[in-house]
């Protein structure tokens, strides 16, 4: 045998594993499916010729080893720690409290990460080569699964790189696609044999079997979102850690980001939520862990969880149904976004009749068809959505879905963003355009005008009483009992509550102006940042994009708005008559500090039943009160909603007042 046979074997080797790092890890794969097969044979038959040199990490070895005859147990040299969980904002905002209070004076950096919904494994590296695979078991102890974590999908059997670590312990999560378990599911239903329920299970029991062939079919895969023990890294930091597992070829857990304070990290989870439908794998919440290691190893462990990370989660729902019909509604921004009518089904204690399809790439992915079996999941606040078809139940006539050239409304032809996956109605005149943009304007998180009803937003637009934000503070009593169903009170009211609305601040102004890519959170930051609305039109791209959560893209969003010549007179027409553009508490004339909360700290606990707990307490903040997450003698009310927790309790104990819903209106109106 030459030695020329071993360096094409080794060469090809390498360039199969460039591939998987470039497939699994980067999600860039630069040559066909079919280009890398033919690699992958190419190998496997000069190690048919030559079976001398086949080694247990060529890529040929990941699946037809023998099955095993049971699962040893193995001790894990770190323990598998459980994650403390939280289910609310108050839960999580305490956790983040008590971590900055154990480092006081130190600044801390967070990382968000999404919370994989899988099965926790633990891979073990030594000189490069994986060694063994096990599940968590009691966080001791757990099974030794290495014969079918070399079935895993995008599981190096070697590290590359230079710097590798001489010995690694990775912490990860084994899951299924959705996409891949309807396919599974299609060759089931061909063999006569009952479909799979879910992600969670298929991988759960795949992990686990004795035969590594039966677990291949599975096609699992694998994101590392941890470290066992840092002594022999180099790296300092999470961060760093996860780009080194990129770098060495391991899939590092996605949509990973880092914040410098615990507040940005909690926003973020709110407007991460809403991507959590992209996504071809589950998710069940959010982990939050201190980014540094010197600081996780100060703050050390409990017996049951580390004090340095902490698991969001919310609550997932999921039901199956008919897939009735697919309409599109016209947004505020043009967006044209389908919705899926479905055979009504009972989900998280209501009855669920549509879901949202968010746009017309999603459904083309998913090869959604009217007729379809769909699985529905609600997941937090979030609006239903379909998480996937189940294609061995699809009808023989379900035909796809064709998305519409022409806007629903007006006819005018759609356009899809530049580089992006919404398509738009262009026309700024679009009456359906209007009519959203309005009802944004009024809603809570807005200008918050009561009494300006959907019903009633449509009455306005289509008898052309109001054609731009501006108009709605001319409509005058005797415009508005001409309308149907409208008294003179009801009228009166409403001009009066519209009239209140000149005063709601910078922010709530920027959130109503329905500018694309800023909601409540970056309106606050920009009108923190500026306090006047002259300032923010007076900068530059540059300077927005370099204040912290704005960033390029919201940048050049909110230049082009302000400078833009529709928008721009919008806003002058808004002036004109007379609402005020000064943040609150930044020398204008909003509530502030003057507001009837001024000076009082309030808690809120228990299900509200007229506010979500956002909601309410941005109503505390805009009446100059302080919102916390916690009862202390400091504490002057505690608002209160059903079943209220040990809040409500310490509040008693403590004598602090308590109020409910209708109490704190009541003080809202002194």
């Amino acid at each position: 045998m030459s030695k020329s046979v071993e360096q094409q074997i080794e060469r090809l080797r390498d360039e199969i594993r460039e591939h998987d790092r470039r497939y699994y890890v980067e999600n860039a794969p630069t040559i066909t499916d079919l280009e890398y097969d033919r690699l992958v044979q190419q190998l496997k038959d000069l190690e048919a010729a030559h079976p001398e040199l086949i080694t247990p990490d060529s890529p040929t070895q990941r699946v037809g080893g023998e099955p095993v005859s049971s699962l040893p147990s193995v001790t894990h040299r770190v323990p598998m720690l459980s994650i403390e969980n939280t289910y609310t904002l108050d839960e999580l905002r305490a956790f983040g409290a008590r971590v900055e209070k154990l480092l006081e004076g130190e600044p801390v950096e967070w990382v968000v990460e999404l919370k994989i919904d899988g099965v926790a494994v633990s891979l073990v590296y030594e000189d490069g080569r994986l060694v063994q695979g096990a599940t968590r078991g009691d966080g001791r102890a757990g099974d030794d699964v290495t014969h079918n974590i070399r079935t895993v999908l995008g599981v190096p059997l070697r590290l590359s790189g230079k710097d590798v670590p001489k010995s690694l312990d990775v912490r990860s999560e084994v899951y299924i696609t959705n996409s891949d378990l309807v396919a599974i599911n299609q060759q089931r239903e061909l063999s006569g044999e009952p479909a799979y329920a879910n992600t969670r299970n298929l991988a759960g029991g795949g992990i686990k079997v004795l035969d590594p062939r039966e677990a291949a079919q599975r096609r699992m895969r694998l994101f590392c979102h941890g470290v066992g023990d840092t002594a022999s890294l180099q790296q300092e930091n999470h961060m760093d850690f996860l780009a080194a597992l990129g770098h060495w070829g391991l899939p590092p857990t996605p949509l990973v980001e880092c914040f410098p304070t615990f507040d940005a990290a909690v926003a973020h989870c709110d407007e991460l939520i809403e991507q959590l439908h992209e996504l071809d794998f589950e998710v069940d919440g959010f982990v939050l862990k201190v980014n540094d290691f010197a600081q996780r190893e100060r703050l050390g462990a409990t017996s049951k969880s580390p004090r340095w990370l902490v698991a969001y989660k919310f609550e997932k729902y999921e039901a199956t149904t008919r897939l009735n019909g697919i309409r599109v509604q016209v947004g505020k921004t043009g967006a044209i976004t389908p919705v899926a009518d479905l055979e009504p089904v009972q989900l998280a204690g209501t009855t669920v009749s549509r879901a949202s399809l968010h746009n017309a790439d999603e459904i083309e992915r998913k090869d959604i068809r009217v007729g379809d079996t769909v699985v529905v999941e609600k997941a937090g606040k979030v609006i239903p959505h379909v998480v996937r078809v189940e294609k061995h139940l699809r009808p023989e006539d379900a035909k796809p879905f064709k998305f519409p050239t022409k806007c629903p409304e007006c006819k005018t032809p759609v356009v899809r963003d530049e580089g992006g996956v919404y398509i738009r109605c262009p026309n700024p005149l679009c009456p359906a355009q209007l009519k959203e943009r309005i009802r944004y304007f009024a809603s809570r998180s807005a200008m918050d005008i009561e009494g300006l009803g959907d019903k009633l937003v449509d009455q306005l637009v289509t008898e052309g009483l109001v054609e731009s934000f501006a108009d709605l503070y001319r409509l005058t009593v005797e415009q508005l009992v001409e309308l149907e169903r409208l008294g003179e009170k009801s009228a009166q009211n409403l001009v009066g509550a519209i009239a209140q609305s000149k005063s709601r601040g910078l922010a709530r102004l920027l959130n109503a102006l329905s500018i694309r890519h800023v909601g409540t959170r970056v309106a606050t930051v920009l009108a923190d940042h500026f306090d006047t609305m002259d300032a923010l039109r007076n900068t530059s791209v540059d300077e927005l994009a370099e204040i912290n959560e704005v960033g390029p893209v919201i940048a050049q969003s909110v230049y082009d708005f302000l400078n833009g010549k529709q928008s721009a007179a919008a806003i002058a027409d808004l002036e004109q008559v007379g609402v005020e553009m000064v943040e609150q508490g930044a020398g204008g004339k909003g509530q502030g500090t003057k507001g009837p909360l001024a000076g009082k700290t309030l808690v809120v606990t228990g299900s509200l039943e007229k506010y979500t707990r956002d909601e309410i307490k941005e109503l505390i903040t805009r009446h100059g009160g302080r919102a916390s997450s916690s009862v202390s003698k400091a504490t002057d009310y505690v608002v209160v909603g059903e079943n209220p927790g040990s809040k409500f309790d310490k509040a008693k104990t403590l004598g602090v007042k308590i109020l409910n819903e209708a109490e704190f209106e009541q003080l809202l109106a002194e």
